[in-house]
């Protein structure tokens, strides 16, 4: 039997699956990231972290980022 992972491995995992999420629900709506960035509006850099499952984005910043590409936030994080 697999040994459970650690919160830190796990939270990078659902990290990296939020940030595929957000990529591929923007991507179906036909949004660019420049859209999304000028619209939050937020650093480019980060948002594509974000993406990337590299950056720890707040509460606030996800939902700006599920108004933007028009779809509740739960879409996003499910």
């Amino acid at each position: 039997m697999p040994a459970d992972p650690t919160d830190d491995e796990w939270i990078d995992r659902e990290a990296l699956r939020i940030g595929r999420r957000i990529r591929e629900v923007r991507e179906h709506h036909n949004l660019t990231q420049e859209r999304v960035i000028l619209a939050v509006p937020m650093n480019r850099a980060h948002y594509q972290a974000i993406e990337a499952g590299r950056a720890n984005p707040t509460l606030r910043t996800l939902l700006r980022i599920a108004r933007v590409i028009g779809v509740p936030l739960e879409d996003l994080v499910r």
